[in-house]
């Protein structure tokens, strides 16, 4: 139970910031809108700085095998959302950003300080597979989902920072390479605000909505069931009940951070993405904020289930 009291303590600190960035729209301090500054800020500086940061540290086997664990469930649990996506989206009626919402977790931005606070910074290395697969595919099928677009455009999915990030970080963590003190603590530093950033870009868009338009949205309920309750139960089936565990030392706790990237509330990136991209951001910021709620009860009995 220790892991899942962590969690719920650091879910709660990111909903009271979330509240923070309601309040200072409400308060007239600063308006809706001036979040798009703070998107574009978190998903093209911020979260390069997360991921360059993952891969600092010093390639051994045991690092090694655990990597690749953690990368095969990363796909497998990518695939099974992604193959179950359309047929949920032809039952339900699924618009691109209830879509988009529904198959990409918040991992990007809670799963290292999730994982720092409940196993220790050594294990934050583990995490940066699942944001590596989560990256690819949401850049080039989320992305299409978002705007609309027909063709995946591979020399724009690996020209997008992000992906540039990962695929430096890789090579410097093969290689054994260090960057300079200097600059690791810089992204160390600028890592550190994700979290809390994306929280406070949520809470803003919110509090320039008025209590009647977020329960406006009918079907919020449905899409945070989807999101919060039937991917995260069949995740942890899959992760539990698999042998994927036993094919390497540290198993079970790999694929416990595969577990949490996946049972994160909706990606604060859809919200960010829907600024950017012209679609309904104000709902995206809905449903995160729903999911972000709710998954203060959801996360720790995941993890529980999990550990039983």
């Amino acid at each position: 139970m220790g892991i899942s009291i962590v969690i719920m303590e650091q879910m709660l600190q990111l909903f009271l910031i979330m509240v923070m960035g309601g309040v200072i729209v409400k308060t007239g301090v600063l308006k809706g809108q001036d979040s798009h500054i703070l998107s574009a800020v978190t998903l093209y500086l911020i979260s390069p700085c997360v991921i360059l940061e993952a891969f600092q540290v010093d390639y051994t086997l045991r690092v090694r095998n655990g990597l690749l664990l953690a990368l095969g469930a990363a796909v497998i649990i990518h695939i099974l959302i992604l193959l179950s996506l359309p047929v949920l989206g032809r039952i339900f009626r699924l618009d691109a950003v209830e879509k988009a919402s529904i198959a990409y977790s918040n991992s990007g931005n809670l799963i290292i300080p999730l994982v720092t606070a409940a196993l220790g910074k050594e294990w934050v290395i583990y995490s940066s597979a699942f944001l590596s697969v989560q990256l690819f595919f949401m850049w080039s099928h989320g992305k299409m989902l978002l705007c609309g677009e027909k063709k995946i455009a591979l020399r724009k999915i690996f020209s997008n920072i992000n992906m540039i990030a990962v695929i430096a970080g890789a090579v410097l963590f093969i290689s054994g390479c260090r960057l300079p003190s200097l600059v690791r603590g810089a992204m160390d530093s600028a890592g550190k605000m994700i979290g809390p950033m994306s929280m406070l870009i949520a809470g803003m868009l919110i509090g320039d909505m008025s209590l009647k338009k977020v329960f406006s949205y009918r079907r919020l309920g449905l899409i945070t069931f989807l999101r919060m309750i039937v991917f995260p139960a069949l995740s942890l089936a899959i992760l539990k009940y698999s042998p994927l565990a036993g094919l390497t030392e540290d198993g079970f706790t790999i694929l416990l951070i595969t577990l949490l990237a996946v049972i994160t509330p909706t990606a604060s990136s859809i919200t960010q993405m829907s600024q950017i991209y012209g679609k309904n951001a104000e709902y995206a910021s809905v449903i995160n904020a729903a999911t972000s709620v709710v998954c203060m009860v959801t996360m720790p009995l995941m993890v529980f289930l999990y550990q039983l």
